[in-house]
């Protein structure tokens, strides 16, 4: 069996999904000859996408994955063989009239239509995709996301008295402004990785936040954030997955997440959970972390034995168990 992956051209930082195939590939079994395609060209504009997908269409092997991103070659592909892989659906919902149909149409409906089947990371995402694609459901499979080998426990000693808080992105969705309102009058400190808005930067000084921004860091540093933080705020308005959530718990610090969206399915039973609407439900959760050891630390071995359902062994397992599916199914 030859299995060529697709991805899109690189740009000069950071490619989360390219990371997680890579790993997920070396845990493969040896009877999965693999290849790995990236698109000679960027996904910019009609011309470089059209080269994309006619290069594409040369470099067909017995299983066809498409990783992510660059759904819009499905059509240059042969149908039977072609596997589609969705994270989440962001880039619908932060788009609107024509650019929205475009969307939806390039990166959705026909790369649906053109795969054999289509696997996504989480229920919430493929609830999200059967409500927007309206394709059958037996053509939808969940296969996880993988928790990174190299994380591992690091023991810590908590801050109870001025805690170092995580916070991971600052896309809307990420709904940093909720924090801030819900921490305005506790003291602690708010680490955020990602670019601040000139919104965010202004709401951070009005409630007399005390702050650190990253932005554009390696692996490695963010790595040392969840080592240095005392707890992980991860109260997004929705997710496809939510990866800082396993990270945390890899790491061992507690977690405070929405109930909402895909993060209680991956957090399991490692987290508080919050209302990512109601700022005295944040306000909440982060207090009863911060004041209740005895829960805090149940939260800290909760995650770590959650974390275990991801390890990429069991994740590559999967994916190579569709992959004879599809093998098999063109036997018959």
């Amino acid at each position: 069996m030859k299995v060529t992956y697709f991805q899109r051209k690189p740009y000069d930082f950071h490619f989360s999904i390219e990371k997680l195939f890579d790993t997920i590939r070396e845990h493969l079994s040896d009877s999965i000859n693999y290849s790995v395609y990236t698109l000679p060209f960027y996904s910019i504009g009609l011309f470089q996408r059209l080269f994309s997908g006619m290069a594409a269409s040369r470099q067909q092997g017995n299983i066809n994955h498409i990783t992510g991103d660059v759904y819009f070659i499905t059509p240059f592909l042969q149908k039977d063989i072609t596997i589609n892989t969705y994270h989440d659906f962001t880039f619908l919902k932060n788009s609107k009239g024509l650019k929205r149909f475009i969307l939806w149409y390039f990166w959705v409906h026909l790369p649906i239509k053109h795969s054999k089947y289509v696997t996504v990371i989480s229920e919430a995402t493929k609830r999200e995709l059967l409500a927007t694609a309206k394709c059958s459901k037996d053509k939808v499979i969940v296969i996880p996301n993988i928790i990174p080998p190299h994380l591992k426990h690091q023991t810590y000693t908590f801050n109870t008295d001025k805690p170092s808080i995580l916070h991971i992105g600052t896309t809307p969705n990420k709904n940093i402004e909720r924090l801030i309102e819900a921490i305005k009058d506790s003291k602690c400190h708010l680490t955020i990785i990602g670019k601040l808005t000139d919104d965010i930067t202004l709401s951070l000084k009005q409630n007399n936040i005390e702050y650190t921004n990253k932005y554009q860091i390696s692996d490695k540093e963010l790595e040392q954030e969840y080592m240095n933080c005392d707890l992980l705020s991860f109260c997004s308005l929705n997710e496809g997955f939510g990866m800082p959530i396993l990270e945390a718990q890899a790491i061992g610090r507690p977690v405070i997440t929405s109930n909402l969206s895909s993060m209680p399915e991956v957090a399991g039973d490692g987290a508080c959970f919050v209302d990512p609407y109601d700022l005295n439900s944040i306000k909440a959760g982060i207090t009863k972390v911060i004041e209740n050891k005895e829960y805090r630390n149940k939260l800290i071995t909760n995650g770590l034995e959650n974390v275990k359902r991801f390890n990429p062994q069991t994740v590559a397992g999967l994916y190579e168990t569709l992959y004879q599916k599809i093998i098999g199914e063109q036997q018959n």
